[in-house]
């Protein structure tokens, strides 16, 4: 890992991991992850960097770039600008991320792939952007990939945080950028999805190959590190709390001990490490 100006960077193989922060918060754990208290988390001192000095949960929401060889990948796109939302600090919201991601050599229209790993509020949010009093595609270069049984899910379901479809998908499918796609699809040499449901019927992770070298974004499979230590303890959003927890053991089961770095979607900093067993259960070695 090295740090940027703006950004934690990872080098696989041929293809360069830059993370870019929208917010950090210590605010929502209580709620998301009620299971987790001081108590609970004090036997695990290897947690330190991803608590507060109250011990509450830190949770980071961050987009990650990929610079592969060939492709410039944007990875879930967090809460975005000018957005009407039910939670007060993400109603209608500014912040500078779209001109730092420009500052550091991204501009929107450099991307030629957007992926969300699913399609809640704090994934999809810098997809559009408001112009002129309408919600237009933000990085209007490139194709908006979606897994098609997630897409199934959200054209149906109400949603809790407001008209999220409408001003954050809706526009990149009415725009004629959005390709629904299979939960195994291959993106490119080095890239493919990861089938990790539960969290939402359709989630996907995301898995990078270069040069033997291997690395696994989580999405929100994994919403915090204490969920390496407790496979058990499934969030408040988890459309389907048991097949989450399935999924979270079975991915633990098969990256524990392995050199593959994972990459968390909502970890703090450090934000990636290689998963360990650690007696009955597992940690994050950082």
């Amino acid at each position: 890992m090295f740090e940027g100006r703006d950004a934690l960077r990872w080098q696989v193989g041929d293809v360069r991991i830059s993370r870019y922060v929208e917010l950090t918060t210590a605010s929502l754990g209580a709620h998301l992850l009620p299971q987790a208290t001081p108590e609970a988390l004090a036997p695990h001192p290897w947690l330190g960097p991803f608590l507060d000095e109250r011990q509450r949960l830190v949770l980071s929401m961050h987009s990650f770039v990929l610079e592969t060889p060939n492709r410039l990948v944007l990875i879930d796109t967090c809460i975005g600008n000018d957005k009407s939302r039910v939670y007060p600090k993400w109603n209608h919201m500014q912040s500078d991320f779209l001109q730092r991601l420009t500052a550091d050599g991204f501009p929107p229209e450099r991307f030629d792939t957007v992926l969300c790993t699913h399609m809640h509020v704090d994934h999809v949010g810098w997809n559009t952007r408001l112009l002129n009093g309408l919600w237009v595609p933000t990085f209007n270069s490139a194709r908006y990939l979606y897994n098609s049984v997630e897409w199934e899910h959200w054209k149906v379901e109400p949603q809790d945080y407001g008209p999220v479809i409408e001003d954050s998908v809706q526009p990149i499918i009415d725009a004629g950028l959005a390709d629904f796609v299979d939960s195994d699809h291959q993106v490119c040499q080095e890239v493919q999805l990861e089938s990790t449901p539960g969290h939402t019927p359709g989630h996907v992770s995301i898995h990078i190959r270069s040069r033997g070298e291997e690395a696994v974004i989580t999405g929100d499979m994994i919403h915090h590190p204490c969920q390496i230590a407790h496979a058990d303890w499934s969030t408040t959003a988890d459309v389907d709390p048991a097949l989450a927890a399935d999924t979270r053991g079975h991915f633990l089961a098969r990256y524990a001990d392995q050199p593959v770095l994972v990459l968390g979607t909502h970890f703090a900093t450090p934000t990636a490490g290689k998963l360990v067993r650690d007696g009955d259960s597992y940690r994050l070695d950082y």
